[in-house]
């Protein structure tokens, strides 16, 4: 099964993280089959930049969001919206 889920990169204590689509067997840092988005915590606002056409295209061949992963696409579409 193939998952959309958060990559973390970034320094010890300060955390920034890719959003990613991969196999969910993989490690959290595995080599993934794509990215298609960004996400700073630490920024205020965090700031989330996220690949819409991406994102749909797998969602619609059955790859699975993470929670996580499914409430920061809500909040990038509304902040854009």
């Amino acid at each position: 099964m193939v998952k959309i889920r958060l990559k973390r990169f970034g320094s010890k204590k300060k955390p920034v993280y890719r959003i990613v689509v991969i196999d969910s067997k993989s490690r959290r840092d595995g080599r993934p089959i794509q990215e298609i988005g960004f996400y700073d915590p630490c920024r205020k606002p965090a700031e989330v930049r996220l690949d819409k056409e991406a994102y749909s295209k797998w969602l619609t061949q059955g790859a699975q969001p993470t929670e996580v992963v499914e409430r920061l696409a809500k909040n990038a579409q509304e902040a854009q919206a």
